[in-house]
Order: C-alpha cells, then structure tokens, then sequence
C-alpha cells in the first residue's frame, strides 16, 4: 500500500544506432524492463529515440517514418500488461506535416502524443528543416493505423489519481515560457522531458540548473532524459544526460557518456509538492492565467508500490551536511542576525544592549551576534552589558564559562546572584522552598527577567532574547520569562542548527582562548538550570531527558511546518531517518510529546517579541504562523494509529 503518495519515476538512455529502429526498440525494451524491476511506475526516454535524433534528411524518408510508426506500435504490444506509464520519442505526419513527438504508452495503447511545442533553429541545430513546432496543436485526436482516435497536442496532462503527468521536448524547457510551466499551472506535478541536448563545454551546469529552477517554478519532479554516445558524432556528441529534479533539488543523476543502456530512478513526494502549491499564493494566483483548456486523459495503476523507500531522508534538514555549504550558510545567517539587530539600534537610536548569559548554547549565540553588530556599528563592546545571574541550578562549569567568555569578548559583566530574591518571593507566594514543582522553576525565569529589563531602563539599552526556534516549538519557555525580550535574535534558529553557528565561530572567527571556551559551552549538555545540582555539583536537569531529543523535535518541526505532514507520514520518515539512532517506539514517543507540546504552548508564540526570520521556517505570529491558541491536536493525535 502506498499510502503517502510516493511514486518512483525513471529516467532512461538506451543504446542506440542511428535510424537502426529493429535495434532501438531492443534496448527500449531492456530499458522499460530495468525500470521495472526497478518499480517505477514511468519512464522518460529520450528525444526521438526510435529513429535516433540525429538521422538529419533521413528524416525526410517515408520508410523511416512508416517504420517508425512500426516501431511504436511494437513497443505498445510490449507495453500490454506492464504496469509503467512510457513516455518514447518518435516522429509523427499529421495533415501531411512532420511532428517531433512524445508517445505516451500505457498497457497496450497509446494514451496520447505530444508534438514539441519549439523548435530550435539556430547555431548547431536546425530542426526547422524537418518538423514543424507544435505549439498550436490543441484540442486534436489523430487515427494511426493500429489506433483510432488518440489525444494530439500540447494540451495533454495524463492522470491517475494524484499523479498527473505532463510531458515536453527538450528545447521546450529552454524557452521564455515553457509548456511544463502552463501543465503545471493546469495540475500537472511529474514533468517527463524528452531530449537530445548535445555536448558544450559548461553546459552540462547549465541543464541542471534549468532543471532545478524549472522544478522549482513549478513546484514539481521533473525527468529530463537525453539522448547517449551512440548518436551520430559527425558534428556533435551526446552524453545521456539523466537528471531527476524536485521542487528545486536534484533527486538523482547519472554519470554521463556511458556506453551501456542506463535507468536511474527516485522516488517523488506528490503529496509534498502538493502542500507546497496549496501554500503558495502566488502559484495559485498564476493559475487563474492559464491561456488554454487543459484535456486530461485518465488511466489507472494496478499498483502505485515503488519497492525499497530509497528516497534520501536528511535527519538534520535545518543543517546543510556539506561542510563547505554549511560554513556558507552559517555565515549567511549571522549577516541576517546582525544586519536584524544593527537596524533596531539605529532606529532606536540606542548604542547599549543587555544581554542575559548562562554558559549555555543559545545566550552564547545571542551574544555573539550582538559582538557582531557592535563591531560592525562602531560600537564600543564595553557597552555589551552581560549579566549572569547565578541560582539554584546554576554549576561551575557553566558559571566560569559564562565569566570567562565575557572577559574574553570585551564586554562588560555584571553578576546577580537571584537565590535571595527568589527565597523571599516563595515567601512572598507561600510556596514551600522544598517543592521543586514548575513554579519553583518560573520564579527564578521571572526574576531573571525583570532584572535584565530593568537595567535595560536603567542603561537606556535593549534586552536581547536568547530563545530559539526549538523551543518556541516546544514553549520550552517560561511566559513572560526567558519568553520575553526588546528584540530576540535566535527566534528563527533551530537547536541542531544553533549548535554549529557556535562552531562556526569557534572555528572560524575567534581566537583561540575564545574558542576553547565555546567548544567547552558546546560540550555541555542542555539545560536551563533551574533545578538543584547534584551532589557532585554537576547538571541535574536536562532538557533533552524531559522534553526529548532536539535532532527528533527539529526533525518534526520541520515536516510539520515546512511539508505540512501528517504525524504518521512524519513518524514514517523518521523512522527512516533515525533507523540507526532511536527504534520506533522512542521516535513515536518523542513525536506525541512534540504534537502535544507544538498546540498546547501556541499561546506563549502569540505573544512573542520581534526577530528576524533566517530560514524558511519562522514562528512569527506576524508572519509564517498565524494559528489560534486554543486548537485542539485531537485530529492530529488520531491520525496516527500508532500515537
């Protein structure tokens, strides 16, 4: 059963002799088999392949043509009781005028035939010479002489339930405005490409990144397939270029110039690119403009299964595992952090900032942004006011690191130690000091953050928030605590991804007095000390053993939000995810508490002080997400049948 609306496509390149059709179709078929096996449910052939792209006048030829036509109806008997939509290239006389088409076989027949829509007729090609653009041919049927009545034209997306299919010929995604773009506002989600792109220097780049931004634009998987080595070489070379996109990624490539028939395959995310339409306003708005009538042909799948879920599941999705890419990202979030932060301070007209530090993750990033933005601004890092506040909780270990990052960064430091203030408010309370419950735990939040906006009036100076994403998710926060601030800077930054911005630093930016102290406040665990120590004076609360892991929470906040998943397609891919770090009942524990915790709390992300947005993922209930408070996570929890 698929039951996430996962599909695997194929991208094929079969060996080829030009205008040898007998031995084409042989390697079309090997390919059409290999996909298969590989449970793919379509596959793209390239441009022409029948006949070979490059016969050149062969073309003008009735024998090709008719045996051509042979060929194809061939290939649909051998179609017949094979599960796998086949989109083939071949040429096709229609009114006494030559089409270079893609034929969409299906279990025995032809479902429909797509003329390409451009023809290119400049430096090395010269397909003018031969086939006429398709670009107007709509709303036709056509007879051959094994089927009557098939769907001809450019006006053709193939649908089986949520897959909708929609096709193009090579030079037709290098134009202005390619037809995959009008298939695409019309519904279509699986773009097939069927091409013969020869060999330029650089110019491999260039097709992928067409096929990424295309992908992109239309919020949609694409194959591109183009024709392979043993096209004629008299002027040109082809390399086989096989290429399977997804809403701006690459999914999966080839190796070019192979000598031996080649399929490459992936599994696509229809439901995916479908929540990306729906939230995408500008996407809907397009539609409306769509300039024709869409025909839509229907078929059926025996079976939608793709076989071994192969699909890449990336467990730190907020962290770029190349660490050049990442090195990149990370200094591109700092510039939005700072550039955030020195724009408050000049409409402020304010040059001080105090700021609350622990020796923890998130205050040592926040501080290290507000060192960035004075440094940038000409501000004198003396003016960086850092209290630490020492209380019930508070070790050593990240006392001294919390001081000897200060000293070490040139700001000022200020100590408040809030045990006192904290005893006399469970007084003034009548709280028993002894119980260790959450208001035991808020009080000393709350005095914490009235002492650091206090002196923010005192200073004439800002309070810089220290929360990050995770936690909003979560509402690891105390309201009107550590929840509150004058402008929070990591409020769009998730846990896994704060821990390597600190490393960034550490590695990159600092010296190394500075950064010794960093790696150390990395190697801590996660805490927010608000409970006693233990008997050897180390952490006793951590965070990570209440609420769970930060890499899992990340992981379905990310799926939750950014693919608008349900928790069981969410468990299932952490499940994939994580199959070498947690088992299935820990994930699905951890992801209960999350769907629990993410509806719960929305109250303390409704109230939340202005930040920036650095990723693709904000909480801002300004901006990305605008959701009542009191929303029952009934249907979320129900939905799963194992939660």
């Amino acid at each position: 059963m698929n039951e996430f609306n996962y599909i695997r496509v194929s991208a094929a390149c079969p060996l080829t002799n030009v205008a040898d059709i007998s031995y084409n179709l042989e390697n079309i078929k090997c390919c059409i088999d290999a996909a298969i096996d590989q449970k793919s449910k379509l596959v793209v052939f390239p441009e022409l392949c029948i006949t070979s792209y490059t016969c050149g006048d062969l073309f003008s030829q009735q024998l090709l043509i008719d045996e051509a036509l042979n060929g194809i109806n061939n290939l649909c008997k051998y179609t017949e009781g094979k599960d796998i939509l086949v989109a083939v290239g071949a040429p096709l006389v229609y009114n006494s005028i030559l089409y270079n088409c893609a034929f969409i076989l299906f279990n025995g027949k032809i479902l429909g035939i797509v003329p390409k829509s451009y023809i290119p007729n400049y430096t090395e090609f010269y397909e003018k010479r031969w086939f006429t653009e398709g670009i107007g041919v709509i709303n036709r049927n056509t007879d051959l002489f094994f089927q009557n009545d098939i769907p001809f034209g450019t006006d053709l997306i193939f649908q089986c339930g949520k897959f909708k299919f929609g096709f193009e010929i090579c030079e037709d995604l290098w134009v202005t405005i390619p037809p995959s773009s009008i298939l695409s506002l019309a519904g279509a989600n699986i773009i097939g490409n069927l091409s013969a792109s020869n060999e330029v220097v650089s110019k491999t780049d260039y097709r992928s990144d067409l096929v990424k931004s295309q992908s992109a634009r239309c919020i949609s998987s694409y194959i591109y397939s183009s024709a392979g080595v043993y096209e004629s070489s008299t002027d040109l070379v082809f390399s086989g270029d096989l290429i399977i996109g997804e809403n701006g990624a690459i999914l999966k490539c080839n190796d070019r110039f192979q000598r031996h028939n080649e399929v490459i395959s992936s599994i696509i995310d229809v439901d995916k690119l479908q929540n990306e339409r729906i939230k995408n306003v500008s996407f809907r708005d397009s539609a409306k403009i769509v300039p024709i009538n869409i025909r839509t042909v229907n078929f059926n799948f025996a079976s939608t299964e793709y076989g071994t879920f192969d699909r890449f599941v990336d467990k730190h999705p907020f962290v770029p595992s190349n660490e050049n890419l990442r090195e990149t990202r990370c200094q591109e979030i700092f510039n939005i952090q700072t550039a955030a932060l020195a724009k408050r301070f000049t409409h402020t007209a304010l040059n001080k900032a105090v700021i609350g530090i622990s020796g923890g993750l998130d205050s040592t990033l926040a501080l290290l942004v507000i060192v960035k933005t004075f440094d940038m601004l000409n501000i004198p890092r003396e003016n960086i006011i850092a209290v630490t506040m020492p209380g019930f909780g508070t070790t050593d270990r990240t006392y001294n690191n919390a001081v000897d990052l200060c000293r070490n960064l040139g700001t000022e430091l200020r100590e408040i130690n809030i045990t006192a203030a904290c005893i006399q408010h469970f007084k003034d309370i009548n709280h028993p000091i002894e119980k260790l419950d959450v208001t035991y735990e808020n009080v000393q939040a709350r005095e914490r953050t009235q002492i650091l906006m206090d002196i923010a009036n005192k200073e004439g100076g800002l309070l810089i928030g220290t929360g990050d994403l995770s936690e909003l998710a979560l509402g690891w926060c105390t309201y009107n605590g550590d929840h509150m601030s004058m402008y929070s800077v990591n409020c769009s930054v998730p846990k896994t991804l704060v821990r390597y911005l600190v490393l960034y630093v550490a590695e990159k930016l600092v010296d190394k007095t500075v950064s010794s102290i960093l790696l150390d406040i990395l190697d801590t665990p996660v805490s927010p000390e608000l409970l006693p120590k233990d008997k050897q004076g180390n952490i006793a609360q951590k965070t990570e053993d209440i609420v769970g892991p930060y890499e899992l929470h990340d992981f379905f906040l990310y799926h939750f939000i950014r693919e608008g998943a349900a928790p069981e397609k969410i468990l299932f891919l952490a499940a994939e995810a994580f199959k070498n770090d947690y088992n299935i009942e820990v994930i699905e524990k951890w992801l209960n508490k999350f769907i629990t915790r993410f509806f719960s709390q929305q109250f303390k992300r409704s109230a939340l002080p202005d930040g920036p947005k650095v990723g693709t993922i904000s909480l801002s209930p300004r901006g990305d997400w605008r959701m009542p408070s009191d929303a029952s996570c009934k249907l979320w929890m129900n939905s799963n049948k194992h939660i």
